[in-house]
C-alpha cells in the first residue's frame, strides 16, 4: 500500500498538543486493520481556507474540529446535521466525494456515556448544568432531545446562561429551562443530575465548584473534566456516597460516534478506551 492510498483523518484547531484523539483513533484503525491514519492539523486562522481547498489532495476523509474553529468551519460545509445547527458548532466533518457534512458528536457522546456506562436515562429527569459555554450548549441540546423534565443553568456570566436558556426554550417546547443568577438559586436538592461543564477543577488549586453538602443523596454528579481523573467535586460527592463520573466517557463516545460516521463501522470501544486511559 502506497502512502497516497492511506486515508487521512485528523483534528483541526489551535493549539493541539494536549489532544488524545490520535491515540484512540489510530488504535481503532489498527485494531480493525483499516488503512488510515489520524493526524493533528494545527492551523492558524488564515490557513483554514487553503486547508479546506486541498482536502482531496491530502487524501482527507474526515476531520474533528476543536477550538477556535467549531463555528468558523461552517462556511466550508455543504450540509449540517440538525444537532450541529441547533448547537451552533461542529466538531466532526465527513468528507464525501461531492460534499462536506458537519456534525456535533459531543452531546451524543455525553448521552451515550450516561446511558451505556452509567445506566442513567435523562428522560423526565431534573438536570443542573454549571457553565454555559460550548460543551454545556452541546450536552443541553441532547438532554432536551432526550426529553429531560427540566434543565437549570448557572454561569458566572449571567447573560451567557440566560442566552443559552432562551435558545433551548426556542428550540425545545417540552422541557422546562431556567437560568440562575447564583449557585444558591439552583434547585440542587431536588435534581437527579448535576453536570460540571466549567473548567473549575482542572487545577489542584481550584476550589470545589459547588458545596456538595447541598446535594441530595440520589443525585448523580458528572464532571466533564477527565484529567485529573477525580476533581475536588467528584471526591467530595463520592465521600457522601453519591454516584460520580468524569468526562472520559464523553470523550470516548464522541470519538466513537465520529469514527462510525467516517467509516460506517462499529467503533472498537474497549480498544479506544484503553488507548485513552493509558495516557491519563
Amino acid at each position: 500500500m502506497t502512502p497516497s492510498e492511506i486515508r487521512i483523518y485528523g483534528l483541526i484547531g489551535l493549539p493541539l498538543a494536549h489532544s488524545l484523539s490520535p491515540l484512540m483513533h489510530n488504535a481503532a484503525f489498527a485494531a480493525l486493520k483499516i488503512s488510515a491514519q489520524y493526524r493533528l492539523f494545527e492551523l492558524k486562522p488564515e490557513e483554514l481556507e487553503s486547508f479546506f481547498g486541498t482536502l482531496k489532495e491530502k487524501n482527507v476523509y474526515g476531520l474533528n474540529v476543536t477550538v477556535p474553529y467549531k463555528e468558523k468551519v461552517f462556511s466550508f460545509l455543504d450540509k449540517l446535521s440538525d444537532e450541529a445547527r441547533i448547537i451552533g458548532a461542529v466538531n466532526t466533518i465527513r468528507v464525501l466525494e461531492d460534499r462536506l457534512e458537519g456534525f456535533n458528536t459531543d452531546g451524543e457522546g455525553f448521552i451515550r456515556s450516561l446511558k451505556d456506562d452509567l445506566g442513567f436515562k435523562p428522560q423526565a429527569k431534573a438536570v443542573i448544568i454549571l457553565g454555559a459555554g460550548g460543551a454545556s450548549r452541546s450536552l443541553s441540546v441532547y438532554l432536551c432531545k432526550e426529553k429531560a423534565a427540566s434543565i437549570a443553568i448557572y454561569d458566572v456570566d449571567n447573560n451567557k446562561a440566560a442566552k443559552l436558556a432562551g435558545h433551548l426554550k426556542e428550540n425545545f417546547k417540552g422541557v422546562t429551562v431556567n437560568h440562575a443568577a447564583s449557585i444558591a438559586q439552583l434547585p440542587v436538592g431536588e435534581a437527579d443530575l448535576l453536570v460540571n461543564a466549567t473548567p473549575i477543577g482542572l487545577k489542584e488549586s481550584d476550589p470545589c465548584v459547588i458545596d456538595t453538602g447541598l446535594l441530595g443523596r440520589n443525585i448523580m454528579v458528572y464532571d466533564l473534566i477527565y484529567n485529573p481523573k477525580e476533581t475536588k467535586l467528584l471526591r467530595a460527592a463520592k465521600k457522601r456516597g453519591i454516584r460520580v463520573a468524569n468526562g472520559l466517557g464523553m470523550l470516548l463516545y464522541q470519538g466513537m460516534a465520529a469514527f462510525e460516521l467516517w467509516t460506517g463501522r462499529p467503533a472498537p470501544k474497549e480498544v479506544m478506551y484503553r488507548a485513552l486511559e493509558g495516557h491519563i
